[in-house]
C-alpha cells in the first residue's frame, strides 16, 4: 500500500491563472495561504499519487487527451476540466483527509 507522499514542495507563483497545479514533485500555488488549506493540499496530494502511478509523463499526456475530449463532449472549459477523471477523483475526495491511505492502485478509473 502505498504511503502519503511527503517529499513535496511549494513554489509560489502569484502570476498563477489558478490557484495551484501539481507538477511532479511539486505543488505550484498562486497564494501563499494555500498551504494551510487541508483540502486544498489533499487534492493535490491526490494528483500527486495519479502521477506517480502513472509514471508521470503518460499522466499528463492522458490528462491532456482527456480534457480535449472533455471540450467537444461539454462545449465549456470549466465542465471540461471538472469532468477531467483525475480531478473528479480529486475533488471527490479532498475533504476525506484519510483517502490516501485506503485509496487503491489506478481509482481514477473509477471516474471514467
Amino acid at each position: 500500500m502505498p504511503r502519503k507522499i511527503k517529499n513535496w514542495q511549494f513554489i509560489q507563483m502569484p502570476k498563477l491563472h489558478v490557484s495551484g497545479i501539481t507538477l511532479f514533485p511539486f505543488i505550484v500555488i498562486k497564494h501563499n495561504n494555500l498551504r494551510l488549506d487541508k483540502s486544498f493540499i489533499n487534492h493535490e496530494h491526490i494528483h500527486l499519487r495519479q502521477q506517480l502511478e502513472m509514471l508521470v509523463i503518460p499522466f499528463y499526456v492522458f490528462y491532456l487527451l482527456h480534457y480535449l475530449t472533455n471540450l467537444v463532449k461539454y462545449q465549456h472549459h470549466d465542465k471540461a476540466y471538472r469532468n477531467i477523471c483525475f480531478e473528479r477523483e480529486a475533488y471527490n475526495n479532498e475533504s476525506n483527509l484519510n483517502y490516501l491511505q485506503n485509496r487503491k492502485w489506478f481509482a481514477w478509473l473509477l471516474h471514467l
